[in-house]
């Protein structure tokens, strides 16, 4: 969902020295919000490449084009989060404190709600 280029952008990495660890830490956030999200790996891999036609199928519910960009921008956003923290606490990441902001920024996707 998150490219090396978008996450080195967001990292404000200019080098590629670390392209290798950016990407194991943005499949690392990747992986963190799914499981978080509740997202079984078709359903994450069904909006990580939601083109934008019709709807899809989340825990035996239609989502509408709507609910499903909602769902992706927050999925997003989560990511870039989890990856900013991850990369700032590669060395004393404190992965519970993580694990409870993940939780309340992606609730409404864990709970069902979207």
């Amino acid at each position: 969902m998150i490219t090396l280029d978008e996450a080195k952008l967001y990292l404000r990495v200019d080098s590629y020295f670390e392209d290798d660890l950016i990407l194991s830490l943005v499949a690392s956030a990747e992986a963190l919000c799914s499981d978080i999200a509740r997202l079984s790996a078709d359903e994450w891999n069904a909006v990580s490449n939601y083109s934008g036609t019709g709807g899809l199928i989340i825990r035996s519910e239609e989502k509408t084009h709507a609910e499903i960009l909602q769902i992706k921008d927050l999925l997003h956003v989560a990511i870039l989060y989890a990856l900013g923290y991850l990369y700032e606490h590669r060395e004393e990441a404190d992965h519970h404190d993580l694990s409870i902001t993940l939780r309340n920024l992606l609730a409404s996707v864990r709970e069902g709600v979207l």
